[in-house]
């Protein structure tokens, strides 16, 4: 996993600035740090370490612990035998000077050995008729050895650890999930899974059992025992059966909440109400009861609590889009509930933004009240201000009684985006007087990266507080614009046009270009017209993004969006093939009427769905692109028969929709080189490896020039520096090769059809002009 190299802290100083910088120095050079975390008072960070050893392995993880007034770090545990286990939970802090910390048991022993003779066949049953319906997973449990591992590595022993050394252990070894706390820390709320596991369903659904111990170790009662959940239905909104979602109250010392579903957890079953929140003390006295916090009649959303008259309650439900938030006085039983918001989840432009939370002295988070002064309540409302001229990010003095609102800040809209990142006035408890406000906002435009700066009421002064060195000043002066377009069926489109530094159309001419995209679902036509994002963000470029081809001269539109509208009771799905295809020569239309692509050299590609869209396109549109670069995709649907994204009937419920959406049905169909790159261990559900797999022999089996690449060890996203860079390697030799300099798209409709056009992972060919053997001589090594 990836890691921090080192831990440096400054003091936010009275006048908005930040002193000097004190360096944690104590642990091993080299060292690799995680699970960065401060104490409730903030004198203490914790935080876990790793090192290299012999043979360049990686040690298993300690516990560290630093000053933060002197900047020391030492390890918390003074024997070297006790490591962190940090397959789930890591550790907590109980109070200022405990944690709680899931270590590996003393006991554990060998790692188990798998049996040299299986001790018999492996046997699933369903004799009792069970509809059991599951997507596609992964990284599943396949047999009992594999149950073994599992328990071996997921195993922890709890460990109440104080700062000076004193060590007890809490509770049996189990596979803890969470370990979270009660906000007086009296209390611990743990939650385990155990057997019988699941080959057919990951762990999350496993039984699940929650209990609550004292913050000294004492057993107090079982909260829950969940049984193994393989039914849960694949409709969404589906839930599971039972307690879920339990939580402590962060306005209340020991107050527990939780949401039981009332349909079976079955999106399909119309019942009212679906949803119950429940409310109960950590103890119940004399038998008491759960208390009915409130009922809803769509899928429970969460909670924002603030004090005993005020909490905002959400519900949504996926099939309508339709999003509610209710206002309840949780400890006033006179007070009914009552709408706050019922709104669309699509409607951007009507989104009123969320409350900001202040710490309270529990070391918890509350909704903050603002005091202006006057009789009313105020809330603080943090949106991102969706218009059709983009993102302007706000902060409103809301009026929770009358709804009525006082707009105090908004981002720059000519050149700047700023957001707000936290509310700083947040050390006492109760009402924040509105003159002495404080907020910490980001702030980012096309060419300079972000900067944190702090925002100081009643003047509303601006400090900077940040000065980051821009990450790749080779591309600070590139071009980037957000454009709109029309489809042809009136939906607005947008996307994000990039160009090189120093490109000059008059000069330069077209470029060939990338179009990289992934499509979303709608139900609305104007909601899927809004616009999302901001023409003035940041332009941040990952390890694999495909804004590194700016370097080698190509254009980029980035996102185009690609709309695919279900209306009413119209499946989106069943004109996937038609939306996706018109959106595409939108874009393309659009870039080429401005004259600054060239037609015949625009490539596509695409991550994951976004893969699934570009082996399409190069299917049912190939009067658009040369060529594509499909990576960890899933190309046959047939393979994931109960539901994929948000497509939740089966196969054998909208067969057509099905092998018509597949692009594996119609590789005969595909005349453009496409590349296709998967890790050898994708875990996500669906785009299981044997995708790419098959959809290669598929496309080698009618000559198509296509070339598999399988990451060894990747999963469904990319991490080793060897992998990347591979990646970047075979990405830029393809383009290169089919869209620099191949021939045009006319000219390859034409040529032949045979084997000499395809390329087994194993083949290679010539390296096209301008790249050396080891593909890499080319490509700027300050973006490598």
């Amino acid at each position: 996993m990836s890691s921090y190299t080192g831990i440096g802290i400054h003091k936010l100083m009275d006048d908005g600035t930040l002193g000097p910088e004190k360096v944690v120095h104590g642990y091993p050079e080299g060292a690799k740090i995680n699970f960065v975390t401060w104490s409730h008072d903030g004198r203490n960070l914790s935080f876990s370490v790793r090192v290299e050893e012999e043979d360049n392995k990686i040690s298993k993880l300690r516990v560290w612990i630093a000053d933060v007034e002197s900047g020391e770090a030492r390890p918390l545990f003074k024997s070297p035998d006790i490591y962190l286990n940090a397959i789930f939970d890591s550790f907590v802090w109980v109070d200022n000077s405990t944690l709680l910390v899931c270590t590996i048991p003393v006991s554990r022993g060998a790692l188990p050995q798998k049996p040299s003779v299986p001790s018999g066949p492996k046997i699933q049953s369903n004799e009792t008729k069970n509809v059991v319906q599951v997507r596609t997973f992964q990284d599943l449990l396949k047999d009992e050895y594999d149950a073994d591992l599992f328990d071996y590595y997921a195993t922890s022993q709890l460990m109440l650890v104080s700062l000076d050394g004193t060590v007890k252990p809490m509770g049996p070894p189990a596979v803890y999930t969470s370990i979270d706390p009660s906000p007086d820390d009296k209390y611990l709320m743990l939650s385990s899974i155990h057997r019988p596991y699941s080959y057919i369903v990951p762990c999350g659904r496993f039984p699940k059992r929650v209990e609550l111990w004292t913050a000294d170790g004492k057993f107090i009662r079982e909260l829950c025992d969940l049984p193994l959940a393989e039914d849960i239905p694949i409709a969404t909104s589906s839930v599971r059966k039972g307690k879920r979602s339990i939580y402590w109250r962060p306005d209340k010392p020991s107050t527990l909440y939780w949401v039981e579903t009332q349909d079976g957890g079955d999106a399909k079953v119309e019942v009212s109400p679906r949803d119950i929140v429940y409310m109960e003390n950590a103890e119940p006295i004399n038998g008491e009861q759960p208390e009915i916090l409130h009922k809803l009649d769509l899928r429970y959303g969460g909670i924002s609590w603030c004090d005993e008259s005020l909490a905002l309650v959400y519900e949504s439900w996926y099939k309508t889009r339709k999003t509610r938030t209710w206002v309840v006085a949780p400890d006033k039983k006179d007070v009914s509930p009552c709408i706050l918001f019922d709104r669309s989840s699509e409607d951007v432009y009507s989104d009123p933004g969320s409350p900001m939370l202040r710490r309270t002295a529990m070391g918890t988070y509350v909704i903050a009240k603002v005091n202006k002064q006057d009789e009313s309540t105020y809330l603080l409302l943090n949106g991102m201000g969706a218009t059709p001229e983009g993102n302007v990010p706000f902060l409103d003095l809301f009026d929770i009684n009358t709804g009525s609102k006082e707009r105090i800040w908004e981002s720059d809209k000519e050149k700047y985006f700023e957001t707000v990142v936290a509310l700083m006035s947040d050390k006492i408890d109760g009402d924040l007087p509105l003159d002495q406000l404080k907020i910490l906002t980001s702030k980012e435009s096309k060419t300079e990266n972000t900067q944190y700066y702090l925002q100081i009421w009643p003047e509303k002064k601006q400090v900077q507080i940040t000065n980051f060195p821009h990450p790749y000043p080779q591309l600070a002066s590139l071009y980037k614009e957000m454009i709109r377009y029309q489809r042809k069926d009136g939906v607005q489109l947008t996307a994000k046009l990039y160009l090189p530094p120093g490109y000059d159309q008059s000069k330069d001419g077209p470029l060939p270009c990338l179009v990289w995209s992934y499509p979303g679902e709608f139900k609305s036509k104007d909601a899927a017209g809004q616009v999302r994002g901001s023409p003035n963000e940041f332009s941040g470029i990952g390890a694999t993004s495909p804004l590194l081809w700016l370097a080698r001269g190509f254009a980029i539109l980035s996102g185009p969006t690609i709309p695919i509208v279900g209306e009413g009771d119209v499946e989106a799905n069943d004109s996937y093939v038609e939306q996706l295809v018109t959106s595409a020569e939108a874009a393309v239309e659009e870039v080429v009427r401005r004259g600054v692509v060239h037609p015949d050299k625009i490539a596509v590609g695409g991550h994951s769905y976004g893969a699934f869209m570009t082996a399409n396109l190069l299917a049912h549109a190939p009067h658009l692109f040369c060529c594509g670069i499909a990576r960890s995709g899933a190309y046959n649907r047939t393979l994931t028969p109960f539901g994929f994204q948000n497509e939740d009937r089966t196969l054998w419920e909208a067969t057509n929709t099905y092998v018509e959406m597949s692009p594996f049905m119609s590789a005969n169909k595909i005349k453009r080189p496409i590349l296709l790159i998967h890790g050898e261990q994708d875990n996500n559900s669906g785009t299981l490896t044997m995708q790419s797999d098959r959809f290669f022999n598929a496309l080698k089996g009618h000559g198509v020039q296509s070339r598999l690449v399988i990451l060894p060890f990747e999963s469904h996203g990319y991490s080793a520096r060897e992998s990347i860079m591979h990646v970047l390697w075979e990405s830029d030799r393809w383009l290169q090769k089919y869209c620099v300099n191949g021939t045009s798209k006319a000219d390859s409709e034409t040529a032949a059809d045979g084997e000499s056009k395809t390329l087994a992972a194993s083949g290679g060919g010539a390296a096209p002009e301008g790249l050396s053997s080891d593909g890499f001589s080319s490509i700027p090594r300050s973006l490598l």
